[in-house]
């Protein structure tokens, strides 16, 4: 759907303001974003693509046809010979000379809290230790302080699993995620619709009958209060309040706040992407990191009627081919979009759930939760594109070569790709300095570009 004629960053802006080309680049800040972008010192980003219930590797990048455990699925050629996948993955497949596919993980985590919080942290839950999720992690590594954004915004999360994989754990109220579309109850109903009300972030401006000049002396007296008070009880929950407050007010008193207008997007852009709540949550993900914000997450995990349609115990091929249909042009059309805007080569994509599914298929025509051996799929800036690493066995239960991919392994090689040092240390809440990634780490090197 874009144009492949090779036009300077400068000349795109001319030409948008003349109506020429079809990008929406209204008003100061989304030039302000284009500059950033062809900027080569422009800072890294990460676009989590979270698959809540844990997708099936069988029926999306590791498709075993001719065995029984392989289901009705087919395999298509992806545009790197030798590498095939989905049928039901066609838009992907076209851009698999930017993706590795990591076949050989293995963890032990079969439930669905412990291995959220083990995938989103790099720790098991244990004693007192506050661990932060992995957007927290890299919102302090790489983000900017001056950026009026927050830094990590998470997009239709589902944390009834494990609420505190998506806290910022000891690093502070500072790198906690905004939440934008959460989904908060269990028997929620159409968690891909409606998308509209669901993605805009609420409260960003004062009410009509309160007048710019009253709204800002409102907000000063406010913030000399709170700071008069953190100075008298320096505690976590009161400089955490502050923050909140701080953040807020920074957002809603700059254009910034725009980032989160989808209206500003040509229709037929916003077609492409998927009229649904991931569809459009990965274009809010590209317009958060065009402007700035390192760590940006979209959870794909619910139809209607459905709110963890991935946790495929029944229906499995029904539901794996209905989530396909909604990841396929969201994640393919992001990867086009991010190209076409110079974004492509800083920001590293990750595809990852909290486990696999069993290769063997249940009487109710599903999978069940499979920890052994299964998939995730890195791409984007920093990654060795048209790669697979690791290879199941011939009926999907083991890893058997080279060798099993741990949690920490992964979330040092995505380390590795955005260009941050994995043994970094931050000092936890009971004083003790904990690595971003455990000690025993691996990055593999082999899908590093």
């Amino acid at each position: 759907m874009f144009d492949n004629v090779e036009l300077s960053r400068r000349d795109a802006l001319k030409l948008s303001a003349a109506g020429v080309v079809g990008y929406s680049m209204s008003g100061w800040l989304e030039a302000m974003a284009q500059e950033q972008a062809a900027n080569p010192q422009r800072r890294r980003s990460c676009i989590l693509l979270w698959m809540n219930g844990g997708p099936s590797q069988m029926d999306t990048f590791d498709l075993k046809p001719g065995h029984p455990n392989g289901g009705p699925y087919r395999e298509i050629q992806t545009n790197v010979p030798g590498i095939r996948i989905s049928e039901h993955l066609p838009k992907i497949a076209r851009n698999m000379d930017k993706m590795a596919i990591i076949r050989g993980m293995s963890t032990r985590e079969g439930d669905h809290g412990r291995g959220t919080f083990y995938l989103r942290s790099g720790y098991l839950p244990q004693g007192p230790i506050q661990y932060p999720t992995l957007g927290s992690l890299v919102a302090k590594e790489i983000g900017a302080v001056d950026l009026p954004l927050p830094s990590f915004v998470s997009i239709a999360p589902y944390r009834i699993f494990s609420p505190a994989a998506y806290s910022s754990g000891f690093l502070g109220a500072q790198y906690a995620p905004l939440m934008v579309g959460e989904i908060t109850n269990f028997n929620q109903q159409g968690g891909q619709d409606p998308y509209e009300q669901g993605l805009r972030v609420q409260d960003m401006r004062h009410t009509d009958d309160v007048t710019s000049d009253q709204f800002n002396a409102r907000i000063d007296i406010l913030q000399e209060m709170e700071r008069d008070f953190v100075e008298r009880h320096q505690t976590v929950a009161a400089r955490s309040h502050q923050t909140a407050y701080q953040r807020a007010v920074s957002l809603m008193r700059t254009s910034a706040r725009t980032a989160f207008d989808l209206n500003e997007e040509p229709g037929m852009l916003r077609d492409a992407y998927g009229r649904n709540m991931f569809g459009q949550g990965c274009l809010l993900a590209r317009r958060l990191v065009e402007r700035g914000v390192p760590f940006v997450e979209v959870t794909l995990g619910s139809l209607p009627n459905n709110p963890i349609a991935w946790d495929t115990h029944g229906q499995n091929f029904q539901n794996v081919q209905r989530l396909s249909e909604i990841l396929d042009p969201a994640w393919g059309t992001l990867m086009d979009d991010l190209r076409q805007r110079d974004l492509f080569d800083t920001t590293t994509i990750i595809w990852m759930g909290e486990f696999g599914r069993t290769p063997r298929i249940n009487q109710g025509q599903g999978r069940d939760h499979y920890p052994n051996a299964w998939t995730t799929v890195l791409a984007g800036g920093g990654i060795r594109g048209g790669s697979v690493f690791g290879r199941t066995s011939a009926d999907g239960t083991t890893v058997e070569d080279p060798r099993p991919v741990s949690v920490p392994d992964l979330l040092a090689t995505a380390m590795g790709a955005l260009g941050i040092d994995h043994t970094n240390q931050n000092m936890s809440n009971v004083g003790r300095p904990i690595p971003i990634t455990d000690r025993t780490a691996q990055p593999i090197r082999e899908v590093l570009a």
